[in-house]
């Protein structure tokens, strides 16, 4: 994934004392113990991945990666999950119930299982869903925060084991929310807050299995069962995660040293595979990942909708699809439509049909005249200020760091300056695409910190939840942002920067069931694709490679891949 090691999240002094009627807490490992590959083992599974390097929180579109999502539904707690025909069932080995109370106001009572409890005896209780959804409505680069704004107060039941969520206003998607909880007892004081939170390892666990080492250096994550899960113990002693390149998968699988892979895969990396012949099944993983060329309107220099639609013209999208998928499998997987992933239920395009297609220079040339603009020596200049972009993409990730780089020619080419920065992933979600905006802009030059403003970004965008939530969180406002003081600092909503007046009542509307959504489309989409502001590319996806030697792996629900159904993996023939 090219992610760099984020710093090393410091937990001492954090810990909080347990109810004296609460067993001990274990020693955690240290994130800098390191591992030996296991030998192999009749009760072991092997897994394949592209690299095991965090942050991983699941809650930050800056951790997204595999090995963040396998470790999410390895370790964590989550009140619904998906089966894998899509529908969210509610987890009865964390909660004993999850229903809607009241219509006025939309109110939600959770029962959590007396015996659920952190790996290190803390009980999972009210305070973890209050720590969850306080980050979700106030931190920036979090994966579809749009229901969590709708929570307007949480409160304790039942000495914390019962949790009563009241909404400002009804939220249909309710049973999306409270996937994957985090240990707030360990978390809320810990030094570098939200933003250090899974940097480089799990505090505590609730799943079925517990970190035993993250070896960083040696590319492996070694799993093993939990022994203080309340609940069904894994079928088997160990899981190990092992990042390897596309040559040493293909071989791990033929010998059988690994038992499957889930890994993102080029033309090259899919014909090795392929030629492992019928003893290695293949299938496509989407993720919930759109690759998205982000054209912010807080910048000062893209404010103008008629430079965006300039540089939007100048845009050869199918070669900025090829330089991302690389002959993948995200090549089958072009996003033709704002809110709807090309994997998900309902998916139809509705980008502007007919030519020219893009790049079209004749376009672009007539929008940045129409802003005032004028080419002298090839660059496009008002006055005398040429017209220059920061490109930001999250770090050297693929396909980001691609992407990025075929965009960046063809501005070049089109006469646009361009200086492009690759900003670790957290600085990027957390910091430059979530600089303070007044009356609309953001600060042109560096900040107090540093950070510089972004113009455009080539980020992946959430897409895997509620599609109501993702057209929300994706585009619109944040609560009462439109009213707000425009004068004063606000940190943008999303990561474009995109707050559009005359459409938030419509993205409001579809959100809380007012509107059906595929009503609300209708007029949102077109309008969408008309701002110039978000252009996707490709959903993200990746290839399952599954070889003889285990039992009960199936590709797992829409999105969310094979992990979930761990606790049930064997080693036995296919």
């Amino acid at each position: 994934m090219g992610r760099k090691a984020a710093p090393v999240l410091a937990l001492a002094g954090a810990l909080l004392a347990a109810c004296s009627n609460t067993p001990p807490p274990p020693v955690v490992p240290s994130p800098a113990a390191t591992s030996t590959s296991a030998e192999p083992s009749a009760s072991q599974i092997v897994v394949g991945i592209d690299d095991v390097v965090g942050g991983y929180n699941p809650h930050a579109i800056s951790d997204s990666s595999t090995v963040t999502t396998a470790l999410s539904q390895l370790l964590l707690p989550s009140v619904f999950r998906q089966s894998d025909d899509g529908k969210r069932v509610l987890d009865k080995t964390l909660m004993t119930s999850a229903e809607v109370v009241s219509q006025m106001p939309f109110t939600v009572k959770y029962e959590i299982r007396p015996d659920a409890s952190w790996s290190d005896g803390a009980p999972i209780a009210t305070e973890d869903f209050i720590y969850l959804a306080d980050a979700m409505r106030t931190q920036p680069g979090v994966i579809e925060p749009a229901g969590y704004r709708l929570i307007n107060d949480i409160q304790p039941r039942d000495g914390g084991k019962g949790v009563e969520v009241t909404f400002s206003k009804p939220y249909p998607a309710w049973q999306t929310l409270f996937d994957n909880l985090l240990p707030q007892h360990l978390l809320k004081d810990a030094p570098g807050g939200w933003q250090g939170a899974l940097a480089t390892n799990f505090p505590a666990v609730a799943g079925p299995f517990a970190i035993k080492t993250i070896d960083t250096a040696r590319g492996e994550v070694v799993l093993q069962r939990n022994d203080r899960y309340w609940e069904k113990p894994a079928a088997v002693d160990t899981l190990i995660l092992r990042r390897s390149d596309p040559a040493g998968i293909a071989t791990a699988l033929r010998s059988g040293n690994d038992q499957f892979s889930l890994t993102r895969t080029d033309s090259g990396g899919l014909q090795l595979l392929t030629e492992l012949g019928p003893a290695v099944k293949l299938t496509t993983v989407p993720r919930p990942m759109v690759a998205t060329v982000l054209l912010r309107p807080v910048s000062a220099a893209l404010s103008d909708k008629q430079v965006r639609q300039g540089v939007a013209a100048l845009l050869d999208r199918g070669k900025l699809i090829a330089a991302g998928a690389m002959g993948g499998p995200s090549a089958s997987l072009k996003a033709d439509a704002q809110v709807i992933p090309p994997s998900g239920a309902g998916y139809a395009p509705t980008i502007p049909a007919g030519p020219p297609a893009a790049p079209d220079l004749a376009k672009a040339e007539t929008s940045f005249k129409a802003a005032g603009y004028t080419k002298d020596a090839g660059v496009w200049r008002k006055g005398t200020k040429t017209l220059s972009l920061v490109i930001a993409s999250p770090g050297q990730e693929e396909p980001y760091a691609s992407i990025a780089k075929e965009l960046s020619d063809e501005l070049v080419a089109g006469g646009v300056q361009v200086n492009t920065i690759t900003p670790q992933p957290r600085d990027l979600f957390s910091s430059l695409l979530a600089m303070p905006v007044v009356n609309g802009q953001q600060q042109a030059g560096p900040d107090a910190n540093g950070n510089v403003g972004v113009d455009v970004a080539v980020v992946p965008q959430p897409v895997g939840g509620d599609p109501a939530t993702v057209l929300a969180s994706t585009f619109g406002c944040a609560p009462d942002q439109a009213t707000a003081d425009k004068t004063k600092s606000i940190v943008p909503a999303n990561s474009a920067g995109l707050c559009d007046e005359s459409l938030q009542a419509s993205i409001d509307s579809a959100l809380t069931g007012a509107t059906p959504l595929a009503d609300a489309l209708k007029t949102l989409e077109p309008e969408l694709w008309s701002t110039d502001v978000v252009i996707p590319l490709f959903q993200e996806a990746e290839t399952l490679a599954v070889g003889k030697g285990i039992s009960g792996l199936t590709p797992g629900p829409p999105m969310q891949g094979p992990f979930g159904s761990a606790v049930n993996w064997t080693r036995g023939t296919n």
